[in-house]
């Protein structure tokens, strides 16, 4: 199998996410140029980054917008339902932990740690923020995932280029066993 990469995976979310709007504006159809435009990329691109995973679309036609939004659902994993304990209770924290569309993408937040004393103890969400030295006795919340979310980094010559910026805002998730 092909290694697919961290920028293509990242377009198959964009992509999904244009599906979507396209879809609640009542669109059969898309062209790769479209997706292209919203994307800030070229339809060559497109074709390419969906190649991985078969045959979409008709030439001249486009793509049916309902039939590839739900086959980038699935490469995406975004058909199956993700336990996942979040670690860090700050803004980035409270925001993913608060916001619908992490639930309405399949990550339900099973648990909130912290080791700020003034956030331990406090609810979000119907969640008790928990102290983190106490994670590893909690074998009700074992998730499939747990997420450290951190802040953009800054360099010494400002914010880190857009690129970089998009990676480091997100949650770092592990598995389990790998969590630290």
């Amino acid at each position: 199998m092909r290694k697919i990469s961290e920028s293509t995976v990242r377009r198959l979310s964009l992509y999904l996410r244009y599906l979507e709007q396209s879809e609640t504006q009542g669109h059969a159809t898309i062209s790769s140029a479209e997706l292209a435009r919203r994307g800030g990329t070229t339809s060559a691109q497109v074709r390419k980054d969906l190649s991985f995973f078969g045959s979409f679309g008709k030439r001249g036609l486009g793509y049916s917008v309902p039939a590839l939004a739900t086959r980038l659902r699935e490469i995406l994993g975004l058909k199956h339902s993700h336990r996942v304990v979040m670690v860090g209770a700050g803004r980035i924290g409270g925001a993913l932990a608060q916001y619908p569309g992490f639930r309405q993408r399949g990550f339900h937040v099973s648990a909130i740690y912290d080791r700020d004393p003034k956030k331990i103890g406090s609810r979000w969400n119907g969640l008790v923020v928990r102290d983190i030295r106490h994670s590893a006795r909690s074998p009700r919340t074992s998730p499939s995932s747990w997420c450290r979310p951190t802040p953009p980094r800054k360099s010494s010559t400002g914010w880190s280029t857009p690129a970089s910026r998009r990676s480091s805002t997100s949650p770092r998730c592990s598995s389990p066993s790998r969590a630290t």
